[in-house]
């Protein structure tokens, strides 16, 4: 069965971090690219980064810049998401999705997770 396992959101203070970590379990990450995306409440979702295959990473968003970071580990099949400087405005549910490469439309991603909730406030 072919999966994606988000976790590590939770409630943080603004300014602070947290790292998003999704597992993929049936297939090799590593053979794909894993984007990340969120979707906040009454909004629709958006693109946050992608890596891809090769490890080429892809910007979807100019909130990204200087904050997130995407990572893999394809020893333990998993992609992360480092969120740094967080702020309110980046509540939201994050999801990570498999495609084939980062220039893909989210609609073509075969394989999505649950979601992780990251709500920032204080």
């Amino acid at each position: 069965q072919l999966q994606l396992v988000e976790s590590g959101g939770g409630l943080v203070q603004p300014g602070g971090s947290l790292r998003l970590s999704c597992a993929a379990s049936g297939f090799t990450l590593d053979y794909y690219a894993i984007a990340w995306f969120r979707q906040a409440p009454g909004k629709e979702r958006e693109g946050v980064l992608c890596i891809s295959a090769y490890g080429d990473i892809t910007n979807y968003a100019d909130f990204v810049k200087g904050r997130f970071t995407i990572s893999k580990d394809p020893a333990k099949n998993t992609a992360y998401l480092q969120m740094n400087s967080l702020k309110p405005d980046d509540t939201a549910v994050y999801y990570c999705a498999r495609l084939g490469v980062c220039s893909e439309h989210m609609r073509k991603a075969e394989v999505w997770g649950q979601g992780t909730l990251v709500t920032v406030s204080s």
